[in-house]
């Protein structure tokens, strides 16, 4: 994740963006995905610094997971969106498409009262989360910061269907070599384009990020009703990235809770 540290006040995310930094420097895969905790930081020599990306093998809330299992109903904080237009950055991260938003952006995610920044938005093929044996083509992700450096997740799940123009403005525009961006103040992206209709159902539970290194603590949210691309859109997708998901973690006592 390249993107400019706008809340310089929390050392937190610092150190977030600096994990992430560091992932970009270790080279991983989504082929190799059962060996990320073993993955070794050749310039240290001491244990846990020897092994950045443990967390991904030993970690205890994992994402992501099959949003079946052991789901209950429950009244989860209100969410509400506020997404507003953006002249984003069109980053190739190596690993997926990716927008990250402008330095003074200020869409947000408000859980219960609290305000989460939205700092980028990113794509797997196929779905990483998994409704039993249901899975989608992709899923989006929003990535949010609040002023203490807690992330939370939106997950968006996306099926086949109408052509979404949003996207099609975002593969238009993505950088075809890794670690290259893109940025052109004449390009106006609408991050709530990107959401479906009924933003009230939503599975949440407690997790982590689902590329190394793998960070606990996150809170996710992924909505129950998907949004459609057209096939045409998801080959065009895959043509810069397939099957960029991590495959669905064990539980491990948690419960997903669901509020239609």
């Amino acid at each position: 994740m390249k993107k400019e540290i706008f809340l310089s006040g929390s050392l937190l995310i610092l150190i977030f963006f600096a994990m992430k930094g560091l992932a970009e420097e270790i080279h991983w895969s989504h082929d190799h995905q059962a060996e990320w905790g073993s993955i070794q930081h050749l310039t240290e020599t001491r244990i846990p610094e020897m092994y950045p990306f443990a967390t991904c093998s030993i970690g205890q809330r994992q994402s992501p997971v099959d949003l079946s299992i052991m789901s209950n109903q429950h009244k989860t904080n209100r969410l509400r969106i506020h997404y507003l237009p953006d002249h984003p950055v069109f980053f190739n991260s190596g690993h997926g498409v990716q927008v990250n938003t402008s330095e003074n952006y200020a869409g947000k995610l408000v859980v219960g009262h609290e305000d989460y920044s939205l700092i980028q938005f990113h794509f797997h093929e196929p779905s990483e989360h998994v409704i039993g044996d249901q899975s989608f083509p992709a899923e989006l992700h929003f990535v949010h910061v609040r002023d203490d450096g807690k992330i939370a997740v939106l997950g968006v799940l996306i099926g086949l269907g109408k052509e979404n123009s949003t996207l099609q403005s975002i593969l238009d525009n993505i950088p075809s070599e890794a670690g290259e961006s893109r940025n052109d103040e004449s390009i106006n992206i609408h991050p709530e384009k990107l959401l479906p209709r009924n933003k009230r159902m939503v599975f949440s539970l407690a997790g982590s990020l689902t590329t190394p290194p793998c960070s606990e603590g996150v809170d996710w949210y992924i909505l129950m009703e998907s949004i459609t691309i057209s096939e045409a859109q998801l080959l065009q997708l895959k043509a810069l990235y397939s099957e960029n998901a991590r495959l669905p973690q064990n539980l491990n006592g948690r419960v997903v809770t669901h509020q239609p």
